[in-house]
């Protein structure tokens, strides 16, 4: 299924106990937001480049699509004609191991043949203007409460909640709430799992809708809490072909729903329960839910710190990617090529997960690196029961210039103890890749718009 709705039901728990939301949490200062309008981007990153100069000072983003270009054709690289800098392997990464992850250089020990291209950092990250309005309005009127599922925010609607983070939640909340254009079409994506013997399995073939109203334009008034719809329809493999999903994500978790459309059945089903460390299905288990697009799960079983920022080497404006036009130029047989994806210096946020006392999970430990200009969260490193690196999720961020914006577009996880990873949201093979489109019906995202519409 795709990345988006298997995110869908969250467990529910506390929902008697806070059946209102709240506050626990303040905003900042008129005084610390002024600074959006200055020294900060309108998101909340350094508008400043680095002393070395091997970042670059953000200049609005990149906003100009290449000339004759139209929404769901497919996407070119604005950097194609760019020589990688340098490389990162095995051979070298202890040159550079200040500025690599744990599972960037776990991966590199497992398979001394894998390696990272480095390229010119190019600050894409752009937004509408009204999206930069709302957030600089979000500085100052929104906090974290304490909803039926954990803490969530009050008070922001239409851009980045937290622009200037004081805790680890706020910044992980931005992940969440991350501007995308609100309306979106993807046709016949593909899904792969690569076995540990380095076997490519392919998983699915869907095509997805999805809308967030937290980012429709002038929608505040109407805006009830759902920040996520998404619906999709598996036309493969053979197997899974008719297989649908509707999810409606809220910012109370605890209210999440999700509904599946099994083709043996033939009736469209609410979803048990899918959060936290469960393993997805469409993922062969490899992947659990709450790694998809690398967080994306309730937030009561982990504390969260905010680490502070550092620089580092992450996937980034890799619509090189999207280039190849087969999906097997992409997925090696235990990593993506390397040759196909880019890699740039950026300063991230650094936020940790620990589990709290009484929870459970096969990952106690996590470390999520956001990116400054658009809060994505582009890797993390898991550590297992035993104190063991054990898994990498991540996220390869491409660029927008007709949304504006710079959005996940692709992503997965390395198993690094067994050897296996899965990736999805492949568009090589697809014939369009990433359509913005204008709103969709509130209705195709309802257990009622499913019917009809699951076939075998």
């Amino acid at each position: 299924m795709t990345f988006h709705l298997h995110t869908s039901l969250r467990c529910v728990a506390l929902v008697m106990t806070f059946a209102v939301a709240m506050p626990v949490g303040a905003a900042v200062t008129a005084e610390e937001a002024a600074r959006l309008k200055s020294d900060l981007t309108p998101f909340g990153a350094e508008k400043a480049g680095n002393k070395d100069r091997t970042i670059p000072a953000w200049d609005g983003g990149y906003t100009k699509p290449s000339p004759g270009y139209k929404s769901g054709d497919r996407r070119p690289d604005p950097f194609a004609n760019e020589k990688p800098l340098f490389s990162i392997s095995a051979k070298n990464m202890d040159q550079h191991a200040d500025k690599l992850t744990e599972g960037v250089k776990a991966l590199m020990k497992k398979y001394p043949n894998y390696r990272i291209d480095v390229y010119p950092t190019h600050r894409t990250a752009a937004a509408p203007q009204w999206v930069y309005d709302n957030t600089f309005k979000n500085a100052t009127r929104a906090k974290i409460a304490e909803g039926g599922a954990g803490p969530q925010p009050d008070g922001a609607y239409g851009g980045i909640p937290f622009p200037i983070p004081k805790t680890g939640i706020e910044a992980l909340w931005n992940h969440e709430l991350r501007w995308r254009p609100p309306s979106q079409k993807w046709e016949k994506f593909h899904g792969y799992m690569v076995t540990a013997d380095g076997r490519r399995v392919p998983v699915l073939e869907s095509t997805n809708e999805q809308q967030m109203p937290y980012y429709i334009k002038d929608g505040e008034s109407k805006f009830q809490g759902e920040y996520w719809l998404v619906r999709s329809f598996n036309s493969g493999p053979p197997v899974r072909a008719g297989e649908g999903i509707a999810a409606r994500l809220t910012l109370d978790e605890s209210k999440t729903g999700a509904w599946v459309y099994l083709t043996g059945q033939r009736r469209v089903r609410k979803l048990p329960n899918s959060c936290c460390d469960t393993p997805t299905p469409f993922s062969a288990g490899i992947v659990s839910f709450d790694e998809v697009t690398v967080f994306t799960a309730r937030k009561d079983r982990f504390d969260w710190k905010l680490v502070g920022k550092k620089e580092i080497y992450i996937p980034y404006n890799s619509n090189r990617t999207l280039v190849p036009t087969k999906d097997a130029d992409v997925v090696g047989d235990h990593f993506l090529n390397p040759d196909h994806v880019r890699w740039e210096l950026h300063r991230v946020w650094i936020v940790e997960a620990t589990l709290k006392p009484g929870q459970r999970h096969t990952s106690p430990k996590s470390r999520y690196y956001l990116d400054e200009d658009t809060w994505l969260a582009v890797l993390a490193d898991r550590w297992d029961a035993n104190g063991q690196l054990s898994r990498m999720p991540f996220n390869i961020p491409v660029v927008l210039p007709d949304g504006p914006a710079t959005i996940d577009a692709g992503w997965g996880v390395y198993d690094l103890i067994s050897g296996s990873m899965f990736m999805n949201v492949l568009f090589n093979e697809s014939p369009s890749q990433i359509k913005i489109t204008a709103p969709f019906s509130d209705l195709i995202f309802t257990p009622d718009g499913m019917v009809g519409e699951g076939v075998r």
